[in-house]
């Protein structure tokens, strides 16, 4: 049991830190400011670029980085999903597998994601740099590269939204290690409350975080897990 326990800890702290790093990768990539008007190379394409003209102008060790450690940080954010099997125990055994099965494969999913995103950066920014004539060359690679996003970013919110409600309906029947009122807290509630909850941050707080709430929600929801099962 002292074993176990010591496992719950391991495997939330990591997530934890799993998560962090995973956020500061989202700064990375997309948290900055920039004018269309300053770019007039990419303003023909603003509706194709929908505010991912923001990229023109990371340095390419910034893009490189942010991309990666959002890849590198996904093994860690997984060893959460083995906390959370065991904090579940008690619950149907086949909702359980499935909730983590499907938080699982959102997340390596997810990584692809993310490290995609390096890609875009350079696609915007050589689009910023070639002349008017070869802009249409970039411009399809962009739109090749927004079907692949789109083919993979929605599959990752359908299961992270099916795994969380499963999760939070398993917790609320009172027969998992985790208290009830953990029903309430999962990725999806923790995006929803810190979209509303940046509202009310200032205005550089925001622009640092730029990005990052998906991730964010998964940290406050690796904290919950962890510190609810510290004792178990």
């Amino acid at each position: 049991m002292h074993d176990l326990n010591f496992l719950l800890r391991l495997t939330g702290s990591l997530a934890i830190i799993g998560a962090f790093v995973f956020a500061i990768g989202d700064v990375l990539l997309l948290a900055s400011k920039v004018s269309l008007d300053d770019y007039p190379k990419l303003k023909p394409h603003a509706k194709l670029l929908s505010d991912a003209e923001r990229m023109v102008v990371l340095p390419p060790n910034r893009m490189i980085w942010g991309a990666l450690l959002g890849v590198f940080a996904a093994p860690l954010v997984l060893q959460g999903f083995w906390q959370i099997y065991h904090g579940l125990d008690g619950a149907n055994e086949t909702l359980v597998l499935t909730t983590v099965l499907l938080f699982g494969v959102a997340s390596v999913i997810g990584a692809f994601v993310h490290g995609t995103f390096y890609f875009m950066g350079e696609y915007i920014q050589a689009l910023n740099k070639v002349d008017e004539h070869s802009q249409s060359v970039i411009v399809d690679m962009i739109v090749h590269h927004r079907k692949v996003l789109i083919i993979t970013y929605v599959p990752v919110l359908i299961l992270i939204i099916i795994a969380s409600i499963l999760f939070s309906v398993m917790v609320g029947t009172g027969k998992t290690h985790f208290p009830i009122w953990m029903a309430a807290i999962n990725p999806v509630t923790m995006t929803i409350t810190w979209l509303l909850l940046k509202r009310l941050l200032p205005q550089f707080i925001r622009d640092a975080a730029e990005g990052a709430g998906f991730n964010i929600a998964y940290l406050v929801f690796f904290l919950c897990t962890t510190i609810t099962l510290w004792n178990v």
